[in-house]
């Protein structure tokens, strides 16, 4: 029998996979992220971890967790919590929750912010709610058509594509930026691959798709904004350290940027309070995967992952795939 920690109450039906599994299994009892030293306290000992994107974890806090431990299963489809370094030095499989069913939930959101800034729906519902419509006026919140418009996808991964394949319904041209070329998607999708100044140049519209690396940090700055049309929406479901933040501060308070729609900050839960303040930016709390079906999603693949690896077979989505390799021979 092994030893599971879980470090967060989950919705869906998979923790009672879990907890019927015949393991012992502890699940925080908190309803918040836990302390590091809560985590320390509960972890130690444990032959497994379900974690999520709140829950640092480096070589510190693998060696506190001792040598028994097999498999960091990460609640996420993102798993920069976790040096990955560290846990491959230690042997330790570390494994995510990628799906397509996750996938669409965050491309129908990220579609939901584009949306919703050029229709200015925010703005309109909080002027309505506080008694501030008065009858129809002809120059009330105009917005913008979608229709023919340019979107420039930063990140043409599953998401990304996801997102362009969407882009067809409004008749728009696609641009996007990629670490490499896929003509055969360029075909399927009929979007444009470009560097990523035409992008910046020439997109009315900017959905961010990107991995968070030490290329993309901040890799949305005041450069960035200098070179985009002036009035673009740029939305961001990926990373938030991707956006200098306070550079897109500046650049909305000068008009270069008409608007943005944010899910994820460069500090969660911490967010920029000048952005807080600002009527043409809509902020939501990182739940562009926060659908009924995407979290069952997510509990399934990490409860299956954990499950699997405990008991000698290959997880699915598993990240450090050299540490399976090296044992195979």
């Amino acid at each position: 029998m092994a030893r599971i920690f879980v470090t967060r109450k989950i919705p869906g039906s998979a923790l009672s996979k879990l907890t019927s599994s015949g393991h012992e299994v502890l699940v925080s009892e908190f309803d918040r992220p836990i302390t590091s030293e809560e985590f320390l306290e509960k972890a130690k000992g444990a032959d497994a971890l379900l974690t999520l994107l709140t829950d640092k974890i480096d070589g510190g806090v693998l060696d506190a967790i001792g040598p028994q431990l097999k498999i960091v299963s990460n609640y996420a489809v993102g798993f920069d919590n976790i040096n990955m370094e560290d846990a491959t030095k230690r042997g330790v499989l570390v494994t995510n929750t990628p799906s397509e069913v996750i996938n669409e939930s965050v491309s129908e959101f990220a579609w939901t912010l584009m949306l919703a800034l050029a229709k200015r729906v925010v703005e309109a519902d909080e002027s309505t709610r506080r008694g501030a419509y008065k009858g129809w006026e002809p120059g009330t919140f105009l917005g913008v058509n979608m229709i023919g418009r340019t979107l420039g996808i930063i990140g043409l991964g599953r998401i990304g594509g996801m997102t362009a394949r969407r882009a067809k319904g409004w008749n728009m041209r696609v641009l996007y930026y990629n670490r490499s070329r896929d003509e055969q998607v360029e075909k399927e999708l009929g979007v444009e691959y470009t560097d990523i100044d035409k992008l910046y140049a020439e997109s009315d519209f900017i959905s961010v798709h990107l991995p968070l690396t030490n290329e993309t940090r901040h890799m949305i700055n005041e450069g960035a904004f200098n070179k985009m049309k002036k009035g673009i929406f740029i939305v961001n479901t990926a990373r938030g350290p991707i956006i200098d933040e306070g550079d897109l501060v500046n650049a909305i308070r000068e008009g270069k940027v008409g608007g943005a729609g944010l899910d994820v900050f460069d500090n969660e839960p911490n967010i920029n309070p000048e952005l807080i303040g600002m009527e043409n930016v809509i902020l939501t709390p990182h739940i562009a995967s926060a659908t009924l079906e995407a979290r069952e999603e997510y509990g399934r693949l990490a409860v299956d992952a954990i499950l699997d690896a405990l008991s000698g077979k290959k997880p699915q989505n598993l990240v450090n795939e050299e540490i399976w390799l090296a044992r195979k021979h």
